[in-house]
């Protein structure tokens, strides 16, 4: 049987506004059929014009508020509608941080089938959130491109690849928008191509920049599709004589055609191969190909929550899984008799063994590969885990490496994660493999994102 459609396209309808979606949209319904409507918020009553119908749920666009939640708020950025970068700048502070432990909680009953908040549940806490949550992040990634003429830096549009032009980015260090408007004048000056994604041609894809909050250090990052950049001494004149933090200009060669943003091949073009950033009381040293957590600020108490989980004594033995530069690995061996980090990006484990040599750590080890098949090597080799840390890309961590890890019987696991979705795909499989999940410790990482950071802790089951 036909189910019946209430609403059709470029229609507007009054819509009461229930809940909140995966990516902060409103979700309403029209006799029980779902509609989607980006920019409304919950307790909202809005008028929105239908602009997609699929068989089960509906797409509006808000046109109209007629009953406006108190938690709404006045965007301060110009572009907030056009760019897909922050989708929350509508909703006070404190409803972000709400809506990011109930999106944890959400995920966790209805992908891990697990309970939360009740007297057998999961513990899950308020969200850390930040004292100011703008101009937070360290790193930001650009692309370049030309648009009627003109050179536009900026963010992608949200479900495309069109640049929004960027002048100023409030998540970002004030020093980006800087180098943004620098490198801006560079091009148009020099002429030079701007890559198009459609053919293949052109020259210069991406700006990256890498701001150390604690010792100021600056690393810009020009992704080319050249093994050449033409007219560099005019960049670095210019970037030399307005950025006084400047400590580093890397051409990245990138000529895939790809999504992915940096190729593999760095040349350093100007000053140091590395900048030095600080978490706690630990020094890293940060390349371009570096994984390094984007707010200082906010990293510090999600490693603390971390060792705090782990719960070290000074005897055991820890796997760190996917450890990047090694921060984790090293916050974790001020408590603990050995670390092995693992980490597939050989760039990033130079750097994490640079960063134990200068912070004068010697009970860590790093290794180059998949934790996938590093940590069952190390199991072979009769090398056991009391305390297991893993702190996965997005897609979360492979079912062979939970399997391995559970067979090892570690007392705890300390998850750290970005997906609340693959986090709680993860946590049931380790349910099933004898551990509970005690406790869930959201960290607000993205202010002004509907992405949130946890720090899970679980432990097993039986002795």
């Amino acid at each position: 049987m036909k189910k019946n459609i209430p609403v059709e396209k470029n229609e507007v309808y009054t819509i009461n506004i229930e809940a909140l979606g995966y990516e902060g949209e409103g979700i309403g319904k029209i006799d029980d059929f779902t509609i989607f409507v980006k920019g409304a918020i919950d307790g909202e009553t809005v008028e929105a014009k239908i602009i997609k119908v699929n068989k089960n749920f509906a797409f509006g666009k808000l046109t109209n508020i007629i009953k406006k939640s108190p938690d709404r708020v006045e965007p301060i950025c110009e572009i907030y509608n056009k760019c897909g970068g922050c989708s929350l700048q509508h909703l006070s502070y404190g409803k972000q941080l709400q809506f990011k432990k109930k999106r944890v909680e959400d995920c966790l009953e209805r992908i891990g089938k697990l309970k939360v908040n009740d007297e057998n549940g999961i513990k899950i806490n308020e969200t850390i959130g930040m004292e100011t949550p703008y101009r937070y992040r360290n790193k930001v990634q650009l692309p370049v491109g030309n648009k009627n003429g003109e050179v536009v830096v900026g963010f992608y549009s949200a479900r495309s690849h069109e640049i929004v032009s960027m002048e100023k980015c409030y998540i970002q260090h004030e020093v980006g928008d800087k180098i943004v408007s620098l490198i801006k004048d560079w091009i148009k000056d020099n002429k030079i191509s701007l890559y198009d994604e459609n053919n293949g041609q052109g020259i210069i894809r991406h700006v990256m920049v890498r701001k150390a909050f604690k010792t100021g250090d600056v690393m810009v990052v020009i992704v080319a599709n050249s093994n050449k950049l033409p007219h560099k001494e005019e960049l670095i004149k210019l970037l030399q004589e307005n950025i006084n933090e400047l400590k580093s200009i890397v051409l990245n060669v990138n000529k895939k055609r790809t999504n992915v943003i940096l190729g593999d091949k760095c040349e350093t073009i100007f000053g140091e191969d590395t900048i030095v950033d600080s978490i706690g009381k630990f020094k890293f040293n940060i390349s371009p190909l570096s994984f390094f957590q984007v707010n200082p600020v906010q990293t510090e108490k999600l490693y603390e929550k971390a060792l705090e989980y782990a719960a070290l004594n000074g005897d055991e033995i820890v796997f760190d899984a996917y450890c990047g530069a090694g921060t984790i690995s090293l916050f974790l061996s001020q408590k603990a008799k050995k670390v092995y980090g693992v980490e597939i990006i050989k760039e990033a484990i130079d750097d994490a063994k640079k960063n134990a040599i200068e912070n004068n750590v010697k009970n860590v080890e790093f290794i180059v590969g998949q934790s996938e098949k590093v940590i069952p090597e190390l199991i072979n080799k009769g090398i056991m885990a009391d305390v297991v840390v893993v702190d996965p890309p997005r897609k979360g961590c492979e079912k062979s490496l939970l399997e391995e890890i559970a067979n090892m019987k570690p007392q705890k696991i300390v998850y750290v994660s970005c997906d609340p979705g693959t986090l709680a795909r993860d946590l049931l499989i380790l349910t099933d493999l004898e551990y509970k999940v005690v406790e869930v410790q959201p960290v607000d990482m993205f202010s002004q994102t509907s992405h949130v950071e946890t720090c899970s802790l679980l432990v097993r089951k039986r002795a």
